[in-house]
């Protein structure tokens, strides 16, 4: 066996949520740097309409690293990591320690196996509430990241508390909560596309006993998961993306915002930056639930007996 072994009696709902907070804040200093060459590849030459070539400054995932490290310093790839953080603790926890409750709340009772309609559900449930609780601290991490090479006194905030305030003060509470829709469908998506697929491909692994329950396991189904997510939520996380960066007025919805982008980059725009997209996702899920799993075993064999 690889990891730790199941325990015996399961982790408690507590554990999950802690669990997955946690898991989550692993995950984000792993792939941090990729999510943000994806954020910079969304949101490029939206201020340029019709766009130029000449006018494209970031190419490919190792090109857009390369440039910011190149032109803004290595401490780029990590700007905005606290938002993140402060994300995950809050928007992890809930959206994947919660899952299994919810899906057990929603499963009929002397069912013996828990349909794909339920998971959805159970998805789509904990997707929404996690973005109602932490879309200040995405909304947040998405300006830091995508402020770009300005200076010092041309940044919009000094630190991640300054931008909490400085949002709220000059664009109103509502501010903190720009893009809510196009995140919550993004996530309610990307909880489908990516909890629901892990659930379903450990399951199967598991019960055709082609693997036993044990890390590589959780990586076939969490890389598979990854690659669902990305394919499923791309379209709508750009969309999410150049909203949320966007100044006030600049658009009056997240349908204007697409439709824009339509008119500028076509249906190919709806996919751009998937590359570092399906790098980042992947190999998030990968790290977040290896390292969920091993977690809650952690927590659940360390719990004192009766």
């Amino acid at each position: 066996m690889v990891g730790l072994k199941p325990p015996e009696v399961p982790p408690t709902a507590a554990m999950k949520f802690v669990s997955a907070g946690m898991a989550g804040c692993i995950a984000d200093l792993c792939t941090f740097p990729l999510d943000t060459a994806k954020v910079r590849l969304q949101i490029q030459g939206e201020v340029r309409i019709p766009r130029t070539i000449s006018a494209v400054e970031y190419r490919g995932v190792v090109g857009t690293l390369s440039t910011m490290v190149r032109t803004e310093g290595a401490r780029s790839l990590y700007r905005g990591l606290a938002a993140g953080l402060q994300r995950q603790m809050s928007f992890a926890s809930i959206r994947i320690g919660l899952y299994d409750s919810v899906k057990q709340l929603y499963t009929p009772k002397g069912a013996e196996n828990t349909g794909t309609a339920t998971r959805l559900l159970a998805g789509c449930t904990t997707g929404a509430v996690a973005v109602a609780c932490a879309q200040p601290t995405d909304v947040v991490k998405v300006r830091f990241q995508a402020c770009g090479a300005l200076s010092d006194s041309a940044r919009r905030y000094s630190g991640t508390v300054d931008a909490y305030r400085t949002i709220a003060r000059e664009e109103g509470v509502r501010g903190l909560w720009r893009g809510t829709l196009p995140n919550i469908a993004r996530n309610a998506i990307i909880n489908c596309g990516e909890l629901v697929t892990y659930d379903l491909l450990k399951d199967a692994l598991l019960r055709t006993q082609l693997m036993t329950d044990n890390v590589p396991c959780h990586f076939v189904a969490a890389f598979g998961a990854g690659f669902c997510a990305t394919v499923v939520a791309s379209p709508v996380d750009v969309v999410k993306t150049r909203y949320m960066n966007a100044s006030p007025g600049r658009y009056r919805s997240a349908l204007s915002c697409l439709l824009a982008l339509l008119m500028q980059d076509g249906p190919a725009g709806l996919y751009k930056g998937f590359v570092p997209s399906f790098l980042r996702l992947g190999s998030w899920n990968v790290v977040m639930f290896v390292s969920y799993e091993q977690l809650q075993r952690a927590m659940a064999l360390a719990r004192p007996g009766p």
